[in-house]
């Protein structure tokens, strides 16, 4: 299971979109409060890597089958978290049959034993494990400006209505560009079984998280680059922070929301002294 350190960082553009809605906020485009830039939480960007393949009837996933020839070393690609999972067959795999069977469990980790009873938890502690992959938080350049409208709908929803109406109920980034990062750690594989295979998948879907999943609020959520960094060594050959503001996006007046993407400069290069420190740099776009 020995593989090497990863570093990326995933460029994505949203226009007139809501790439991340905020339940605390009405589905409010989350930013931040201080300076008004975009965010992206992880569980987001996730989710929608786990939604890909759970749906094993999807092209994406067939296509990622074919190509990768998953499934060859007897791993399974199923989705701990999914809706109807049965809680009590799951309790009743031991760490061989779980960490087989779960693909979002091997790479982004789990905490399914946090909600057993204490006699449960004995000898079970491969049901709470560290991901492979740790996803850092999206943020954009600059501040975004969100556009509110109200939405309304001739059939109406309730019984006694012939029309309806959502004040306010659409809500989207007139433009963004979030720049996350993301980490693969060789070091936890140890105990939850990820493999090559897993991380080839996940780099694999990662530029078709967005256009596998698109929505009536996100219908223009696109993956620019998705910059990787394969290390020499499974601990790192470079430090992290530096291949990451190396392709890191910036803007004339980054105080100011963008019009778009010609406010910017994306880097497309990583620079030969960083370079020359890993065993292979890429963009998972192509």
């Amino acid at each position: 299971m020995s593989f090497n350190r990863g570093t990326g960082l995933i460029i994505i553009e949203a226009r007139c979109s809501n790439p991340n809605g905020d339940p605390d906020q009405e589905s409010e485009p989350r930013t931040i409060s201080t300076d008004g830039r975009g965010v992206i939480s992880p569980v987001s960007y996730k989710r929608k890597l786990r939604d890909i393949v759970g749906e094993k009837e999807g092209d994406a996933w067939k296509l990622a089958s074919e190509q990768l020839v998953l499934g060859s070393n007897g791993y399974e690609f199923e989705i701990l978290e999914s809706r109807g999972r049965n809680r009590d067959e799951i309790k009743a795999l031991d760490a061989d049959a779980f960490n087989k069977k779960y693909w979002d469990a091997r790479v982004f980790g789990n905490t399914f034993l946090e909600s057993m009873t204490k006699e449960e938890r004995e000898g079970k502690d491969h049901f709470i494990s560290t991901g492979t992959v740790q996803v850092g938080v999206g943020v954009s350049i600059a501040p975004v400006e969100i556009e509110r409208m109200t939405n309304t709908n001739k059939a109406g929803v309730e019984a006694d209505k012939d029309r309806g109406m959502a004040p306010l109920g659409f809500r989207v980034v007139q433009h963004g560009l979030y720049a996350m990062p993301f980490f693969v750690n060789p070091m936890m594989a140890r105990k939850n079984g990820c493999t090559q295979k897993d991380i080839d998948l996940l780099k694999f879907l990662i530029p078709h998280a967005y256009s596998q999943t698109a929505s009536a609020i996100r219908p223009f959520v696109s993956v620019l680059h998705a910059w990787y960094a394969e290390h020499k060594n499974p601990l790192g050959s470079c430090p992290d922070p530096l291949i990451v503001d190396a392709m890191m996006p910036t803007k004339a007046d980054p105080e100011t929301a963008s019009a778009n993407l010609k406010d910017y400069e994306i880097p497309t290069e990583l620079p030969p002294e960083l370079s020359t420190r890993l065993a292979n740099f890429s963009d998972l776009c192509g």
